[in-house]
């Protein structure tokens, strides 16, 4: 299998670095928190690449993505969905099928209800659009960042940990007071197959917000594994099945 590193210069003024490889109808996978393509979704990136054209951008201010330091404003998810759809502008995307994991998943499914005539299916996992009280007290918890580690600044370009953490957390419970809308109020204009997937032990995504929001959508659907956050790693057999089918099925209905 052939991966190819490229840049792609876009109109928001971000420089993303992404991996592409496959052919076929194009797949956009998009990488959570702290993490970038390949660190995060290198497993599913491969896998796919056996049936898609996949391309794997890694957001703006994460490994060789810029600018860096990466930035949390408060609106960053909102940011980043802008800077999704400026790649597909940027490489001659008119539609793709989106996938996306924890922040990643935010970030899709602002994007798909932001122009939704762009994704032919939107499959997300770790991410359901609305961050509750629950969201809240957990992201407290990763400030302090002694759980970054070297390698991880390394990675990022980042200089001091705690305050790259802080701002991250700040932005998180600003959304959480401001009544924890991310992409709730646009899941009705989710026009393409969502599938959407939560584990069951997942602190930041409980299944009732999830399935209030699924049932928003006109063509939504909600699968829960018997795992926590990272279903595509601590369930891979059982992610690979279900994300497999969903994508056959939406290209059957095509």
């Amino acid at each position: 299998m052939l991966i190819t590193e490229r840049y792609a210069d876009l109109t928001t003024g971000a420089r993303l670095h992404y991996e592409e490889a496959g052919e076929g109808a194009p797949l956009i996978a998009v990488h959570g928190f702290m993490g970038t393509a390949r660190k995060d979704l290198g497993t599913v990136i491969d896998w796919l690449s056996a049936d898609y054209r996949v391309l794997g951008p890694t957001l703006r201010g994460y490994g060789r993505s810029t600018p860096r330091p990466r930035q949390f404003p408060f609106d960053f998810y909102r940011r980043d969905a802008a800077d999704v759809l400026a790649f597909m502008d940027a490489l001659e995307i008119e539609q793709a099928h989106l996938l996306g994991y924890s922040d990643g998943g935010e970030v899709a499914l602002i994007a798909a209800g932001t122009q939704p005539d762009r994704f032919l299916s939107v499959a997300v996992w770790g991410a359901i659009g609305y961050f509750g009280p629950a969201v809240r007290a957990a992201v407290q918890t990763m400030y302090p960042a002694r759980w970054v580690t070297e390698e991880d600044m390394d990675m990022h370009g980042i200089e001091d940990a705690d305050r790259f953490v802080l701002a991250w957390v700040q932005a998180m419970k600003h959304m959480v007071d401001s009544g924890g809308d991310i992409s709730l109020s646009l899941a009705d204009r989710i026009t393409a197959p969502l599938l959407m997937m939560i584990g069951e032990s997942d602190k930041l995504c409980p299944e009732a917000d999830g399935r209030r929001f699924i049932d928003r959508t006109p063509n939504g659907q909600l699968e829960m594994f018997a795992c926590g956050h990272a279903i595509h790693e601590q369930l891979p057999e059982r992610f690979r099945q279900t994300v497999g089918g969903f994508l056959r099925s939406v290209s059957i209905g095509h």
